[in-house]
């Protein structure tokens, strides 16, 4: 089992900068891939970023590519989530997510979420 705790939310203005954390307990001798997605309401939840267990490749959505940068700490085992140039598009509520392997995997869904911590941009 891994459990998942987001922090770093908050209410920002449009073109501010916010960086999401996530911490990783239980299962955490094997780095798993990881990544960041978001619901905003009324709407289904949507990928944002993914980065591999060892760190060496991401992957982002095209709304985050360009502004936002998903990075780890495997000896932490944190992964962050660096959101610049914020829109109030980006209103949303943000969790993270571990797979069940080290690679990125293109269709296969996470295994472990977190509960999501809230980013509200206003305009």
């Amino acid at each position: 089992q891994v459990q998942l705790v987001e922090s770093g939310g908050g209410l920002v203005q449009a073109g501010a900068s916010l960086r999401l954390s996530c911490a990783a307990s239980g299962r955490t001798d094997i780095s798993l891939a990881m990544g960041w997605f978001r619901q905003a309401p009324g709407k289904d939840r949507e990928f944002v970023a993914v980065i591999s267990g060892s760190g060496h490749r991401a992957s982002y959505s095209d709304s985050a590519k360009g502004r936002f940068t998903i990075s780890r700490d495997n000896a932490e085992n944190t992964l962050y989530l660096q959101m610049n140039s914020l829109e109030p598009e980006d209103t949303a509520m943000y969790s993270c997510a571990a797979f069940d392997s080290q690679q990125i995997i293109a269709g296969v869904p996470p295994k472990y979420w977190g509960q999501g911590t809230q980013v509200t941009v206003s305009s």
